[in-house]
């Protein structure tokens, strides 16, 4: 399981999201076409490299997933918690050395019905494990839908990328060009943490006991 963001400046939002839509534009899709891992095919190979290039030449993103192996060895009883608990602290784990002193948002992919109620867990046990009671560090966090978002979309990219290297899957030779490329433009194997000065594409990993 991978969780993963992109962190950027609000006021590059825009200008990020307008680039997007452009690598789109030129590789003859649809500006409102989505991009996901699980739509990666042959055909659009180059579009994907681009998409990637863009990420890595643009510093005014950055990345930063928490990768969860073995999942299926999660005790929660014996750590008297639910899943919900510690879904909500893995995200805690992925957001806290990103999180701005002051006024952040943050916006999650909706997963299910009842991802408003989630978001408002979340960010409650977020705030107090930053601290944060009266929410001057996170200002705004909310759920949306990855098509709303070309910010997003590259999220789901980047983790897709990450969650295939490290189940070890090879049935997609596009999906491997692509994670190899990610390799090539990090020098990192995607299977193991970063150091925290690694702020362009940080990775920290969780192994259950």
């Amino acid at each position: 399981m991978v969780i993963g963001s992109i962190k950027i400046l609000r006021e590059e939002v825009k200008e990020v999201s307008n680039d997007i839509k452009e690598i789109k534009i030129r590789h003859g899709l649809s500006k409102h076409t989505e991009i996901k891992w699980t739509k990666v095919s042959p055909s659009k190979l180059s579009f994907y490299i681009d998409l990637l290039n863009y990420f890595f030449d643009n510093p005014l993103l950055s990345f930063r997933a928490i990768i969860i192996q073995d999942k299926d060895k999660l005790s929660h009883d014996a750590f008297d918690q639910t899943h919900d608990d510690w879904y909500y602290k893995m995200y805690y784990l992925m957001l806290r050395n990103i999180i701005n002193e002051n006024d952040t948002h943050i916006y999650i992919d909706i997963k299910d019905t009842n991802s408003n109620e989630k978001v408002i867990k979340l960010q409650r046990y977020i705030c107090n494990s930053l601290l944060d009671f009266d929410r001057r560090k996170i200002t705004k966090m909310q759920h949306i839908r990855s098509e709303e978002s070309q910010v997003l979309q590259l999220v789901d990219l980047l983790i897709g990328a990450l969650s295939y290297e490290n189940r070890g899957l090879s049935t997609s030779e596009t999906k491997m060009k692509l994670v190899k490329h990610i390799q090539k433009r990090t020098g990192l194997s995607l299977k193991r943490k970063t150091g925290y000065g690694q702020s362009k594409f940080n990775l920290f990993t969780f192994q259950p006991k």
